[in-house]
């Protein structure tokens, strides 16, 4: 099918697949939000059952209480979530161009949101088990790291790509994303093992929380030291600004959830800063994915053939003798 006839069928312009992109990111981070809300407001269990909110009514009722609208109200934005995910996979699908890796990270954030309604199913009929809630926030990061990945590439050309920076420094990067998770993970079962369980009755993860607190800040200056380090390297191999800006950014980010976590640790652990620190996970994430993807770029595709007619005339004389284009003989 011609480019002509794509754009007679209507199909999907570039930018809708950019602004879609970035829809599917924002709701991914509001469902955080929400589900955060859910755990700290002690909802977890206001609609004790799945998919039905309570057996014999598919909404929450007056009787559920705030507990029940609370909880409703998440499973409403996991749909709308679901609805931006198919949305943004048909866009990159449909686009043309269509870009190979825009589809894939759309899929799997479209196969990412069923598999978390999964997940609640399980948390429900587990009684809010918190190894099963500490999954289901992993999964939402694991579907963060797709849409943000899938909304950066939809703003690049189509072509080869090309390092910005040279291959340690990637692998620092890299490096960087993966204590980044590590350093979540550990806060996820940290969480999993303090007061909010997300349902007064829920049982907590059976290990001391004092020690996994010093753990999860030994993380924390673990990605700090090796923040500092990656800021170093890319004045050392001039980074592009832009690049410098995005680890700047991610020192800061990195500064203020610690600042927040020892304000929580040191106050009681409150509601209000435990969210935010929630919130502060996930933008954490997406900055040190940043960081990693700016470390490469895309080439425009050259379509100039490898050598023009043009071209050959000037690297063989057609019109030469024969003879004079013979190899030399060893003794000649």
């Amino acid at each position: 099918m011609t480019d002509a006839t794509a754009v007679s069928w209507g199909l999907v312009a570039p930018v809708w697949v950019k602004r879609l992109s970035l829809l599917n990111v924002v709701v991914n981070v509001m469902i955080v939000i929400t589900g955060g809300a859910v755990r700290l407001t002690g909802s977890g269990l206001g609609c004790p059952s799945w998919p039905n909110c309570a057996p014999g009514t598919f909404h929450t009722t007056p009787e559920l209480g705030i507990h029940g609208a609370i909880e409703w109200g998440n499973r409403l934005f996991g749909v709308v979530v679901g609805i931006v995910a198919v949305a943004t996979l048909l866009a990159a699908w449909f686009a043309r161009p269509r870009r190979k890796s825009v589809v894939r990270m759309a899929f799997l954030v479209a196969i990412g949101v069923p598999a978390q309604a999964l997940i609640g199913f399980v948390t429900v009929e587990t009684g809010l088990n918190p190894w099963v809630v500490s999954c289901h926030f992993l999964v939402t990061i694991g579907v963060l790291a797709a849409a943000f990945t899938g909304w950066f590439r939809s703003r690049e050309i189509e072509g080869p790509f090309e390092p910005v920076v040279p291959r340690q420094t990637r692998q620092l990067t890299l490096a960087v994303v993966w204590v980044t998770f590590a350093v979540i993970t550990i806060g996820v079962i940290v969480t999993g093992s303090g007061p909010h369980a997300g349902d007064p009755a829920s049982p907590r993860i059976g290990l001391d929380p004092v020690q996994l607190s010093q753990a999860h800040a030994d993380a924390v200056f673990l990605l700090l030291g090796f923040t500092v380090a990656l800021l170093f390297t890319l004045k050392s191999v001039k980074a592009p600004r832009n690049m410098v800006t995005a680890a700047w950014t991610l020192l800061a980010v990195e500064l203020g959830q610690g600042l927040i976590g020892f304000v929580q640790l040191f106050t009681g652990l409150p509601e209000l800063l435990v969210g935010a620190h929630m919130l502060g996970a996930a933008l954490l994430w997406l900055a040190a994915l940043r960081v990693h993807l700016m470390g490469r770029t895309r080439l425009p595709i050259d379509d100039t053939p490898a050598h023009t007619p043009t071209q050959r005339t000037e690297l063989i004389d057609v019109t030469a003798p024969v003879a004079s284009l013979r190899r030399p003989s060893m003794t000649e």
